[in-house]
């Protein structure tokens, strides 16, 4: 059975460009466009494993993630920062808000895929 990734990012193309590379290795794949329509866009499914930006409009993907641990069931759920940012701090701030990776925009799909399948077997 596929394992289904929440991907969050505000800009539409890197939502189909993440879309399509998991897609095209055999995920199932739920896009949001903000932290807060991925909370509601996630709720009633289980999520494998979620990608998000960090710079987003209405929920920002440092609160997301401690929303999304917050709930019963998603506290050990993988979860990886795409993003521009690579800053030690803001990875320091994602991982104290439980980010278990870090992935720095621009990726290619191959990256992506390669992370994904560290934390999803």
């Amino acid at each position: 059975m596929a394992k289904t990734v929440l991907a969050v990012d505000d800009s539409a193309s890197m939502r189909n460009l993440v879309s399509f590379a998991l897609k095209d290795a055999g995920y199932d794949v739920i896009a949001a466009m903000h932290g807060k329509d991925a909370l509601e866009k996630s709720g009633g499914s289980k999520i494998d494993i979620v990608i998000t930006d960090l710079n987003m409009p209405e929920m920002d993907g440092i609160e997301f993630i401690k929303q999304f641990r917050s709930r019963p069931g998603c506290k050990f759920t993988p979860i990886v920062m795409l993003t521009t940012e690579s800053q030690e701090s803001k990875k320091q701030e994602g991982k104290q808000a439980g980010a278990s990776g870090w992935l720095v925009k621009p990726f290619t799909p191959g990256k992506l895929i390669e992370t994904v399948k560290k934390f999803v077997h």
